[in-house]
């Protein structure tokens, strides 16, 4: 008899990976040491902090600057980076200073967390990964501490310009600013605001994409893949700008007060934070409602696939796009970049964008059941930021009520990790049809 026991498959590793380091950030913010008042968070606030960290979301319940000591800082820190990478990546690092060899299982396991379509080359993929983000971190803490060094004393500067490259490039949100500031001081300042523009973009783009363009002097070619993401991210990018810009134009709580230099800077990163970074430099409640319904939108699409930014992604958005005009023009194919899309993608974009769509439909139903005294809009919206890990709120996050917190938390998990991952680890494990059903017709439209 065969007593061997079943190993656990990818999703499942992925789930209970996350969720451990979930739970062991949220014990260490309920040290005394890791807050100011020596108290330590609750239970609940700490885990829902931790989940936010940990799923690069940047929601908060209580002011990262204001609450925690250098410890609890460095904690939240330390989850943004492995949560943003991914456990796997990490434990791949240690095994290269190890010297161990990669197997195929982990190699599954690294397919899976970096979205790839193969596990060809992904150990040499993950090298690159971890170079990289060292790269793109450095630089970026470098020029904002440069920044920072003319407001506050040095090491200060240098300590806030590594946190908010390694919260920016994550995609995470977090900053030390307190009263729950965010970066609205420099909203006119073109060094912060372009350079963690930068960061969020790079973050979002994905390491597949980073890669491919690293090798493009020696391959002189870039995948379907990588065109579609570029090219979705430069007509969002402007095209929210543009909006926004339109928008906010005569709103004297927000773009109307400031230079016209101001008013484009404001625009910009008002148009790159919601994909999927967190971080603001416009009051967010000052906003009028066309840019709000627009921010919802880029919460919910996000970034690239496999980089460190949630949403459906811009490849699953692209992917429908192609799909509608092509019905639109009687064809066929689904194709772009004259290559045809294979069923089996389109069908997965679908699945993709619908159970994301009913996910937050649910949860923003739940929260106008358990909180009260808001407008819908602000539900929606916080609905749309935890699935997206976004991190803009409307002010409601620190108001939540405690079964608030856990719907939250539940959310950012699921939209971290992706409703399909989690279905996945939860069900049982998935076997071919072994008949297939006479063909149904049904009348659509």
């Amino acid at each position: 008899m065969n007593t061997k026991k079943p190993s656990l498959d990818p999703p499942k590793i992925l789930v209970m990976g996350f969720a451990a380091l979930i739970l062991l950030g949220a014990c260490l913010l309920m040290l005394p040491i890791a807050t100011e008042d020596g108290n330590g968070l609750s239970f609940l606030n700490a885990l829902f902090t931790a989940t936010s960290a940990t799923c690069v979301t940047g929601l908060v319940v209580v002011d990262t600057g204001d609450t925690f000591t250098k410890f609890g800082e460095l904690t939240i820190l330390s989850l943004i980076q492995v949560g943003g990478l991914g456990f796997m990546t990490f434990a791949t690092f240690f095994f290269f200073l190890l010297g161990k060899r990669i197997s195929l299982r982990e190699r599954l396991l690294l397919q899976e967390a970096l979205n790839n379509t193969s596990f060809a080359g992904i150990v040499r993929l993950v090298k690159r990964v971890l170079i990289f983000t060292s790269v793109i971190e450095l630089v970026g803490a470098a020029i904002l501490a440069i920044r920072f060094s003319f407001d506050m004393p040095v090491g200060r500067a240098i300590y806030y310009g590594i946190f908010h490259s390694i919260s920016n490039f994550n995609n995470a949100g977090f900053d030390l600013m307190g009263e729950y500031r965010s970066l609205t001081p420099y909203v006119e300042d073109p060094t912060v605001v372009l350079t963690v523009c930068a960061l969020i973009t790079l973050g979002g783009l994905g390491f597949i994409v980073m890669n491919e363009l690293y090798e493009y002097h020696d391959t002189n070619r870039l995948s379907v893949h990588t065109k579609i993401v570029l090219v979705t991210t430069l007509i969002l990018t402007l095209g929210a700008t543009l909006l926004i810009f339109l928008f906010e134009y005569g709103n004297e709580k927000t773009l109307g007060h400031l230079s016209y230099l101001g008013k484009v800077l404001g625009s910009l990163f008002q148009a790159v934070t919601p994909r999927t970074a967190g971080a603001n430099t416009l009051n967010l409640v000052d906003l009028t409602q066309s840019t709000l319904f627009l921010t919802i939108f880029l919460m919910f699409v996000g970034a690239g696939p496999g980089s460190t930014a949630g949403g459906i992604k811009i490849t699953t958005l692209a992917t429908l796009a192609a799909t509608v005009w092509s019905q639109i023009k009687g064809k066929e194919d689904v194709v772009m970049f004259k290559r045809r899309v294979v069923i089996e993608t389109i069908l997965k974009a679908i699945t993709v964008a619908m159970s994301a769509m009913f996910l937050v439909i649910l949860v923003t139903m739940l929260l106008t059941m358990t909180q009260t005294g808001h407008n819908f809009i602000f539900y929606l919206f916080e609905a749309t930021s935890a699935f997206g890990t976004v991190g803009l709120s409307l002010g409601l996050t620190p108001l939540l009520t405690p079964i608030g917190k856990v719907i939250i938390i539940f959310t950012m998990f699921m939209g971290r990790l992706g409703p399909l991952t989690v279905a996945f680890a939860v069900s049982a494990r998935r076997k071919p049809d072994p008949y297939k059903h006479p063909k149904g017709k049904i009348m659509i439209g």
